[in-house]
């Protein structure tokens, strides 16, 4: 079925309808500044749409706008605290949403946060300063129509992390093997085209209102491996990130570059990349001066170095905080930050010998020098071990750093997790990174480190005490958009870059009311269409779709059993007897990798307690990370009460029927006027390659483990 897509594109979370609510009513907005210029120009194209009135009041000047509107009354006031008097009856409502003052713990409302209250028949949102406003507007537009419905007492919005960054792996030049976008699956980039500007401004500035008005504040226009004319953005080719970050800086989001830490040999202007010469740390803060004369408001670099070949400061002899500091000092005159990624691996590794172990890589290689990087130095830490797999442990980076500002890099691509041809809503999986306690149920979580809101909660060897929390690196997710006209090239993979965004600001938040929030803004019933059967439909498909697409792919945390370079499909060895140190050991007794400090690697040796001692024990270890932390026999009962093998064949199975399942639930709507047709088409289409991926996987898995282990499936069910 090859249904054409309709134009333009696809409005994702933000439909007109979704400002029906605001579009309909009076609204005051009060302040200066452009994100408040931003705030104003949303009301005011809701209102023309339908029917409502906006009036704009700036500091020291009487109310303007629509003649007679002045003095009100309004229904919905949006205001800067510093925005000037508002006519009476507004005044008091804005009183309690400002409080007695700052909260118990001394926190403002601070730069991005807002209070929400609706008292006396007025919804107010009040703002510190300008990206609070905006922030309080997209709230407003989350709420709908119960944001003017019944009194509500006055709550205050602040995010979680002050950091909630995008990280594009665009590439500026076509890559030979990777494309316009590195892992991208949802078509080209909508920064650059064959190595020069897309100049699509109206895309660019659409993508940058759809972030905000999901949290983001921040992203990188080009890969983390910078490579040819990406080099050169940092120079000659500087006045094109000038004009996406002039097309982005309305809707408060602050760009930031990738960079080639080797760029001044690269450009052919040293000979050499040291850190610690002169010359070099000359060059990178004239490059920085140069990058913040042109754009004020950069937020830093991104830097993948000593990683997969691409250039670092261990070909100097120098440490990875060399390295980040010296590009740290660049851009502390200017408040920018660098994101130092941890990705950082053996990537040559011999498959004969079992003692080396991917998994330690980021750990061995960077704790040693917790408490040496600047505090514009931001270490950026895959959420997992190893890389994006559908099923890791927390990488133990996380909580082993105390003095060292962390982020977690989490991935809406889906690169390991069926690349937006399957279903696969990811929200649950990065709560449940973020909500991890590493020191156990009562201590701080992952969340609350990469926010700077708590110590790392064990006492440290050298003061016998918390250490103070070092300023948050907050998330950086990998984006999963392209110029694909839904964006995201499966309209439901939308869901995981709008979820991210959410728990970025509120990592406390359910991931399925947060997809709640996702689908009531999207999907936009007509007037004789059912909309709990959409709804339902939709949570059928999305609520479980991570569980269903483990099932069908990788038992028990093994891991890896993809198609080497594409990472599409199943080919159990395929990387078994690799360089990538990405392996599973199966053989005819058994199957997993023994990471522990008695038999194995030391790998569960890196975790606090109680961690370390419950992935140490076999019969403690939970069942889904059993196969990455223990080689056992295929007859290993598991605390389920299944065992290792049967296990293996039953989730497999039950994986694919359930694809064949939502698939059912998905045709059940096909006609019924609840979705567009073509969405509905090009949904039908993913579908169906799911359904046969996961056959695929099924049939291949449970015949390698069959012929591997000689076990029979005890329901006798078809394997080859």
């Amino acid at each position: 079925m090859n249904t054409p897509d309709p134009a333009p594109v696809h409005p994702a979370w933000l439909p007109p309808e979704a400002f029906r609510a605001i579009g309909g009513r009076r609204t005051l907005v009060c302040g200066e500044g452009l994100l408040v210029q931003t705030v104003y120009d949303e009301v005011a194209q809701a209102c023309a749409r339908y029917g409502g009135t906006v009036t704009r009041q700036r500091v020291g000047a009487g109310t303007g706008g629509r003649a007679g509107a002045s003095g009100g009354p309004y229904d919905l006031v949006l205001a800067l605290g510093t925005g000037g008097p508002l006519p009476a009856g507004a005044a008091e409502v804005v009183a309690e949403a400002a409080g007695p003052g700052p909260d118990a713990d001394g926190d403002e409302l601070g730069p991005e946060g807002f209070a929400l209250v609706r008292r006396h028949g007025v919804t107010v949102v009040l703002a510190d300063e300008p990206a609070g406003l905006l922030y309080g507007l997209f709230e407003v537009v989350r709420l709908g129509a119960a944001a003017f419905g019944a009194d509500r007492p006055a709550r205050r919005h602040r995010p979680a992390m002050r950091l909630r960054l995008v990280s594009h792996w665009d590439n500026v030049d076509v890559h030979p093997r990777m494309g316009q976008v590195e892992r991208g699956y949802a078509g080209g980039s909508i920064f650059w085209r064959d190595g020069a500007p897309r100049h699509d401004a109206e895309r660019v500035r659409g993508y940058a209102r759809l972030l905000a008005a999901c949290g983001f504040n921040a992203m990188t226009v080009n890969n983390v491996n910078v490579h040819g004319t990406a080099t050169r953005l940092l120079t000659d080719r500087l006045d094109d990130v000038a004009e996406i970050a002039e097309l982005v800086r309305p809707y408060g989001i602050r760009v930031h570059l990738s960079v080639n830490f080797a760029a001044p040999v690269a450009l052919g202007e040293l000979p050499t990349a040291d850190p610690l010469d002169g010359d070099v740390r000359a060059w990178w803060a004239k490059a920085a001066r140069r990058l913040h004369e042109t754009i004020p408001d950069l937020g830093g670099f991104m830097v993948k170095a000593d990683s997969e070949g691409q250039p670092g400061p261990y070909r100097y002899g120098r440490s990875h905080a060399d390295g980040a500091n010296m590009l740290a000092d660049a851009l502390a005159p200017y408040g920018g930050v660098v994101h130092w990624r941890a990705f950082v691996y053996n990537h040559h590794q011999d498959w004969r010998d079992r003692s080396v172990d991917r998994a330690r890589a980021a750990y061995d290689h960077f704790t040693p020098f917790d408490g040496q990087f600047r505090e514009n130095v931001i270490l950026q830490v895959k959420h997992g071990p190893m890389d994006f797999q559908v099923r890791e442990p927390v990488s133990p980076v996380l909580a082993a750093m105390p003095r060292t500002r962390l982020a977690v890099e989490v991935q809406a691509t889906q690169e390991y997790t069926g690349q937006q041809r399957h279903v696969c809503y990811l929200g649950p999986s990065w709560s449940e990174v973020l909500r991890f306690a590493p020191w156990g149920e009562d201590g701080p979580t992952v969340a609350s480190v990469v926010a700077g809101t708590t110590g790392h909660g064990a006492p440290t060897p050298s003061t016998g005490g918390d250490l103070p929390a070092p300023a948050g690196g907050g998330i950086v997710v990998v984006s999963n958009v392209g110029d694909d006209h839904y964006w995201t090239g499966h309209p439901l993979a939308q869901a995981n870059l709008y979820a991210v965004g959410r728990l970025g600001w509120a990592p406390d938040l359910d991931p399925v009311a947060v997809l709640d929030e996702w689908i009531e803004l999207t999907f936009t019933p007509s007037a004789t269409g059912d909309p709990e059967l959409l709804r339902g439909t939709l949570h059928a498909l999305l609520d479980d779709s991570w569980h269903t697409y483990e099932r069908y792919t990788a038992p028990l945390g093994v891991g890896f059993m993809v198609r080497p370079n594409t990472h599409y499909g199943p080919d159990v060895d395929g990387y078994e007897y690799s360089r990538w140190g990405t392996y599973h050991f199966a053989d005819r007794d058994g199957v997993g990798v023994d990471r522990t400090r008695a038999t194995g690697t030391g790998f569960t040796g890196q975790y606090p307690q109680p961690w370390a001692d419950r992935y140490e024990s076999l019969e403690r270890c939970p069942d889904e990370l059993l196969l990455f932390f223990h080689h056992v026999p295929y007859q290993h009962v598991l605390q389920s009460g299944s065992t290792v093998i049967q296990h293996i064949y039953d989730s497999h199975f039950a994986g694919a029927e359930e694809v064949a399942g939502m698939a059912r639930r998905w045709a059940g709507i096909a006609g019924s006027g609840l979705v567009d047709p073509a969405l509905h088409a090009r949904v039908t289409e993913r579908l169906a390659e799911q359904l046969r991926s996961a056959e695929e996987w099924r049939d291949k898995i449970n015949t390698y483990f069959l012929r591997k282990s000689g076990v029979p499936d005890a329901h006798d069910r078809p394997i080859y």
